[in-house]
């Protein structure tokens, strides 16, 4: 074990934007997960994402599906990172998506406005 899996733990399961466009795309669509806050997730988010905002994730979990692929995106990763970590322990399948709503964006992928339904 070197000596950042000794401090962090092991590394977590991650893809980036284009690899979740394309799981969006293809076959069975995972949930995507956006921890951020209302407002953040009003101002754009993936078409299809559900919010749980990374401070109600630990009380919201019982919301997720064991049996369906998470993504959890945030603004620029270091949220989704924390409910991935948090997940996984939970033994969901899960994914962090690298770069949050920021690389989302700089791959010119689209985005839907609005408040989450």
């Amino acid at each position: 074990m070197n000596l950042l899996s000794s401090l962090f733990g092991p590394p977590l399961p991650a893809l980036n934007a284009n690899e979740l466009n394309e799981k969006l795309k293809n076959g069975k669509r995972p949930l995507v997960i956006d921890v951020r806050q209302p407002e953040e997730y009003s101002a754009g988010h993936i078409a299809g994402s559900k919010l749980i905002p990374l401070g109600e994730l630990g009380k919201r979990i019982n919301e997720l599906p064991k049996d369906r692929e998470i993504i959890c995106v945030c603004a620029s990763g270091s949220r989704s990172q924390s409910a991935t970590r948090l997940l996984v322990g939970a033994g969901y399948n899960v994914f962090d998506m690298k770069g949050g709503m920021f690389m989302w964006q700089r791959a010119q992928l689209p985005i839907k406005k609005g408040r989450a339904s």
